[in-house]
Parts: C-alpha cells; structure tokens; sequence
C-alpha cells in the first residue's frame, strides 16, 4: 500500500468514526458487548465527548446531574478493549443511576465513560491495547514512571506486548483524556471496571469496601502507571477497581444491581461530609 492510499484511508477511518451517530454507535456496541441490546445503549443517551482514539473513534460519555449534588463520581469500563464485559456493566449503571434513589441521603453527580478503549475492542478480535499497542492502564504519569514502568515490563512481565506501558506517560490521547476528565470533572471518587479476575480492589483513602455484590476485596498491590497508582496513591482520590469474574459474559441483572446498590451505600457512608474537600482533584493536591 502506497503511502497517499494509507494516508487516505486513515483520513476517512476518522471522518466516518468522528460523525457517527448515537444510533448507529449503539448498533455497534450490541453486537460486539455482551447483555447490552440497543434500546439499552440508546437509553444510555451518550455524549460526545470530543475525544478521539488513535484511529479516529469517538470516545462516547454520559453525565447525569443531581440537584444539590455534593458528590462527583467517575466511572470507566473499557481500558482494555477485551474486557467487553466492563464495559457492559457501565451501560448498565448509566440505566440504574436514572432510576429514583430513595434514602440515599446524598445527591451525587455522575459520569459515565463506557469504552474509554474503543479501538481495542472493536479491534477483530478484540485487544487489551488500544491501536498503538499501549496497555492504557500502565501509561498514566505515576511518579518515577520514566524508571520504573519499562523495568517492570522487562522484568515482571517478561516484555508481555499486552502490558507495554509506551514510549512515555500520557503518551496516548485515551489517557491524555482520561487525565483531563480527572482534572475538570474533579472526581471525589473513580470505579474502573475490568475483568476477569473476580475481585475488587482498591487504592488510596478512606476505609475500602469490603464488596460490592458477590465481590470481595482483595488488595493486588499498585503498578507503574496504572489509574490505580496515579488516582489512589499519588493523587489521593479513591479509586474501586471492580475485576468482574469473565470478560465476556456479565454477571446477572440482580447481582449487578447488588453492586450499584453497594456502591452507592459505600460511597455516601464514605465519601461524605468532611472527606469531600480532601478527596477531589486539583483542591489544593
């Protein structure tokens, strides 16, 4: 392929995936997400966020508003383009948090970004980088990350090409906008969603959830430039990450309610009143 076809064909990649619509979006996510059918993507009302993946694919969001709300909550499926899963369970929160809460005690706003990845999984077939072959979970700016990310790769991961970490921090415009999502949305708290290990987890304060639904907590430590390590340790902003049990297939409509309704009983009882100015992005870290 000569170099004006490859360029020509790059160019129209961005210009179909920029001005997709929500509907024909959704036609795609149903049939590559397990358990979301269109009427539940279309439910969803997702956003342009004006973000763009290294191909050119929109990164799709959703915010929905509190009265009064004193909470801020970010929640990420997708990092890894594999984990369909992840990015389900999303879909599927964007559904419950329409719903009336009763007895939560605590407004909160909300914002949603179901595949933060979408090259990775619309990817043929699937994969956990995204279209560079960078793991997006190992590419934010965790302190020291010019001398430890690449080390660790070598040396714990055996050069795993699915863990390359990239060339340098932020080198990504998925993470770049990640960081600007955490930087203006100024989150009190970050759930990631992956898969499939079956557990949950958790970096920096207050006190961890102990479960959210059939999950327990289980600490599995921090990572050169994962949002763990950059959210939880280095910036002091919680961050759940929810590990689901299969990649390709959600848990059941009742657990995944469980879940949501664990974390919102957390994150109130947790999050509220004098943690609220500690915890946020940018106020005074």
């Amino acid at each position: 392929m000569n170099l004006r076809l490859s360029t020509f064909l790059v160019n129209a990649i961005f210009c179909i995936a920029s001005y997709a619509s929500p509907t024909r979006v959704c036609g795609d996510f149903a049939a590559k997400i397990p358990n979301v059918k269109p009427d539940l993507c279309e439910a969803a009302k997702l956003q342009d966020t004006h973000a763009r993946s290294v191909l050119g694919r929109t990164i799709w969001g959703r915010d929905i508003r509190a009265s009064g709300a004193q909470l801020r909550v970010l929640v990420l499926g997708g990092i890894h383009g594999d984990e369909m899963s992840s990015s389900s369970l999303v879909f599927h929160w964007i559904a419950l948090a329409q719903e009336p809460v009763i007895g939560l005690g605590l407004p909160i706003d909300w914002r949603f970004i179901p595949s933060l990845n979408p090259d990775g999984l619309f990817a043929h077939p699937a994969k956990r980088v995204n279209a560079r072959g960078v793991d997006l979970n190992r590419n934010f700016p965790t302190p020291n990350w010019e001398r430890d990310a690449r080390v660790y790769w070598e040396t714990r991961t055996g050069r795993d090409p699915r863990r390359w970490p990239g060339t340098k921090p932020l080198s990504e415009p998925e993470t770049r906008f990640l960081l600007e999502q955490m930087n203006s949305f100024k989150p009190h708290l970050i759930v990631s969603v992956h898969a499939p290990y079956a557990l949950l987890d958790f970096d920096g304060p207050p006190m961890p959830p102990k479960r959210l639904g059939r999950l327990y907590l289980d600490q599995v430590g921090v990572y050169p430039g994962s949002l763990g390590n950059y959210g939880g340790v280095h910036k002091g902003v919680p961050v759940v990450t929810i590990e689901l049990p299969d990649a390709s297939r959600t848990p059941a409509d009742n657990e995944i309610r469980q879940m949501w309704q664990d974390l919102l009983r957390w994150t109130v009882a947790k999050l509220g009143g004098s943690q609220l100015a500690a915890s946020a992005i940018g106020d005074g870290r």
